[in-house]
């Protein structure tokens, strides 16, 4: 029988999807894709796995206290069955929750979760859903900003007047093609992360250009402790730092070039203010420390010749400088994003085309893709009634912590007092530090409600649990803003098990409470997608541009956007009267008097080197002598698709594989394959040792993503726990970057290595679903 084709998009790209009998027998990647991702096919593999939430389900102890009005036990939650129930019984339970919690408690008390990518679709977004239900609702406490750039966004707006630089539009590939001739990347631009796009990806062009860029004569010099982060086809000279020191670099760089007078100081006075103030810590006017190129070298394990020789070449060649997001997620992770655009400056090139600096090239798939002229398709959530939003990295303070007093941004907040956490889209287990303290704070709400299409981790340590559809399971629309397409997402199959679709949940509870009508606004799905196109549709008309009636982008399956060249702070760089930044002063800020009036001694008025809490500098790699990088992973995105064939084919033992450097390895008695253990005073997890050059001593790669999974569950968060499927955040730290961003600060950790002698135990989270009992075992349900 002939296959029937689907369009779709995904986090990872764009297909037709082949259905043959309500099964999907395969992914055909877009044909105008140049290098569709193999990661692709795992959106596939997702809908028959074997840990699929299939019914509705409760926390055993849970459920029997809301039968008998006994202890619910929440120090139980990952440790004990689940019963399952009825739809029915199930959306009685969490709308008599929100009832009870609203009125006992106030609307504060629920903390509407949801951090991740759940799906590419603009409507059957979990996280713009759930907010939109509990707006209507009363609200609820929000997060700010997110895990990916927490540090970058709290600076960003103090610096440059908005966050756009990290999470916007960069000077797009086509003028870096012609203008770039050094490209320093900080961080590298590892292609891996440029797999995937939030909003959906049609075309993986990062390679491409990257390519382009090197055949025109663009040099490449990566400043990163893993040679891989950048392309091997770039040729790029690799220096090779400590963790964590890429702001003593910068400020090297920049006191190479002011010593040396090759420094713009028409551009420092025109377009920037605060250089004197700077200048005065870069010169050691202030603190009686130069920070010259031998300085930085100290502290970075750099030669301070090379230090030298790269700030003459970035004075004589039109420079990018590119920042990854993974610098601002270490302590003090405000730091080199505010250090490098000082550098740039002093360079002069700012605005200039393919000059300048641009933060996370490659992070995602469309970073350096200009952005279309108009909005992208969004589902409103409205005006949320609750104001007390926490930064997205804080939550387990938060729960640890009721009614206390934090810093951020130059405020002092207070914590609420959480008792309900409702979390639909996202894994916590996966993007939050320290999981064993997560683990111990998780115990604190009185309920947990997860929406979910697997069993993760997340979903083991609720109280109830409702299935929810995968992404071919529904009808959606795929646009991300630097995407040059929109895509009609078409249904493929039927919802398996009993799942539905998480506007569907939320228009069961909206029912029971009384608010369907705000929440709907009588329209059902295929209404929302023609009115989100509709809307995005008449925008573009006001731009100019004309796009087809939904009835023929429905029936096509996609339409092209326009899409053009863009250069970073160009119009601010013709004429800064004209488009003065949004900063008190208008200009670029190298001194803040803002944040200097904060008074925050881990984030003072100027960019500086302020030293980690844990450096392979510091006294702490005396006990733990390993810098513990955990990134994205390549045969993932976050931990999605973890239990797909893409992901399961990198595993060693069953593992997630870790790398080390081969003579960090043969001090520790450490072979290539072998099981190890990787610990320090926060966990410990088992991980498969994979022994490679390219990342330089003193350095261990652990990418997140592996489903959590102790070995003997609990609950209780120990920190000697056995973590045994290679999850790097039981051994991250959970701080915020500084009082400034609060972000999180995942790639300042220090561990230890050590060959794992005893059997390993068997890793079955990602194939076999909790204990399961149907029907409640003789609690009533209907």
């Amino acid at each position: 029988m002939r296959p029937v084709t689907v369009p779709h998009t995904s986090h990872w790209g764009s297909f037709e999807a082949q259905v043959v009998h309500d099964a999907v027998v395969g992914l055909i990647p877009d044909e105008h894709d140049p290098e569709p991702t193999p990661v692709l096919r795992g959106v596939a593999d997702a809908l028959e796995a074997d840990v699929r939430v299939r019914r509705p389900a409760v926390r055993e102890s849970w459920l029997a206290g809301a039968v008998d009005g006994g202890e619910r036990r929440p120090e139980r939650r990952g440790g004990e069955p689940f019963v399952e129930v009825s739809w029915e019984r199930a959306l009685d339970l969490v709308a008599g929750e929100l009832q009870r919690v609203r009125e006992q408690h106030g609307n504060a008390a629920i903390f509407g979760g949801s951090y991740g990518w759940s799906s590419a679709g603009r409507f059957h977004h979990a996280k713009t859903q759930l907010h939109r239900f509990l707006t209507c609702f009363g609200g609820f406490t929000d997060q700010i900003s997110n895990y990916s750039f927490g540090a970058a966004a709290a600076i960003l707006p103090h610096v440059l007047g908005t966050a756009s630089a990290a999470s916007g539009e960069l000077t797009s590939w086509d003028v870096l093609a012609e203008h770039t001739e050094l490209f320093v990347l900080f961080g590298g631009i590892p292609l891996k992360n440029a797999q995937v796009e939030s909003g959906g990806l049609s075309r993986h062009s990062t390679r491409g250009w990257l390519k382009t860029l090197k055949t025109r004569g663009t040099r490449f010099v990566a400043v990163t402790p893993q040679r891989d982060d950048a392309p091997e086809f770039l040729g790029a000279e690799w220096i090779a730092p400590r963790p964590n020191t890429d702001t003593a670099i910068m400020l090297g760089l920049a006191h190479t070039l002011f010593a040396e007078g090759l420094y713009d100081e028409d551009f420092l006075q025109r377009y920037c203010t605060g250089w004197d103030r700077f200048r005065r810590y870069l010169t050691g006017e202030d603190d009686g420390v130069a920070k010259t190129a031998a300085w930085a070298g100290a502290i970075a394990d750099v030669d301070p010749a090379v230090i030298r020789s790269l700030a003459r070449e970035m004075a004589v060649h039109r420079t990018m400088i590119s920042v990854s997001w993974s610098l601002q997620r270490a302590d003090h992770g405000e730091q080199p994003y505010w250090a490098a655009i000082a550098l740039a400056a002093l360079l002069g090139q700012i605005g200039l085309p393919g000059g300048g600096f641009g933060f996370a090239y490659g992070a995602t798939g469309t970073k350096g893709n200009a952005r279309y002229p108009f909005p992208a398709p969004v589902l409103p959530v409205g005006t949320n009634p609750v104001t007390g939003a926490i930064p997205a990295a804080r939550i387990v303070d938060m729960l640890v912590s009721p009614g206390a007093d934090y810093e951020f941004n130059g405020e002092t907040r207070t914590y609420p007092d959480t008792r309900l956490v409702y979390w639909a889209g996202g894994n916590p287990f996966h993007h939050h530090q320290d999981l064993n303290r997560l683990i111990r704070a998780w115990q604190r709400p009185e309920t947990v409600v997860v929406h979910e299409a697997f069993w993760t981790a997340t979903a083991r340590h609720a109280d109830i649990v409702l299935p929810a559809t995968t992404t071919l399971e529904r009808h959606d629309i795929g646009a991300a803003s630097h995407d040059g397409r929109i895509v009609a997402m078409k249904q493929a199959v039927p919802p398996r098990g009993e799942a539905r679709n998480d506007v569907d949940i939320f228009t069961g509870l909206a029912e029971r409470l009384g608010i369907a009508a705000e929440y709907t606004q009588g329209r059902d799905e295929m209404d929302w997608i023609r009115h989100l196109y509709e809307t995005t549709r008449a925008s573009a008309a006001e731009h100019g541009y004309h796009l087809p009636e939904f009835e023929r982008f429905w029936a096509d399956g996609s339409v092209e956007v326009p899409t053009g060249s863009h250069v970073l702070l160009g119009a601010f760089r013709d004429d800064p009267e004209a488009n003065r930044l949004v900063t008190p002063s208008g200009r670029i800020e190298l001194f803040s008097e803002t944040i200097d009036a904060f008074g925050y001694d881990d984030c003072p008025g100027h960019p500086a080197w302020l030293e980690p809490s844990e450096w392979l500098g510091g006294a702490s790699a005396e006990r733990f002598g390993l810098h513990l990088l955990s990134n994205q992973p390549s045969a993932r995105l976050h931990s999605q698709l973890d239990m797909a064939a893409a992901s399961r084919d990198t595993k060693i033992a069953g593992r997630e594989p870790c790398r080390l450097n081969p003579a960090d390895a043969a001090a520790r008695g450490i072979r290539d394959g072998d099981v190890v253990r990787i610990y320090n005073d926060r966990g410990s997890c088992l991980a498969g040792a994979v022994l490679s050059d390219a990342l330089r001593r003193g350095v261990i790669h652990l990418p997140t993503g592996a489903w959590y999974q102790p070995a003997a569950p609990s609950g209780r968060g120990e920190p000697h726990a056995l973590e045994i499927h290679g999850n790097p955040n039981v051994l991250t730290r959970d701080a915020g970057t500084s009082r400034l961003g609060q972000g999180a600060a995942a790639q300042t950790a220090l561990v230890e290595v050590e060959r794992y002698a005893q059997p390993a135990p068997e890793v079955s989270v990602t194939s076999e679903p909790p204990n399961l009992t149907e029907d409640g075992a003789g609690v009533e349900t209907r």
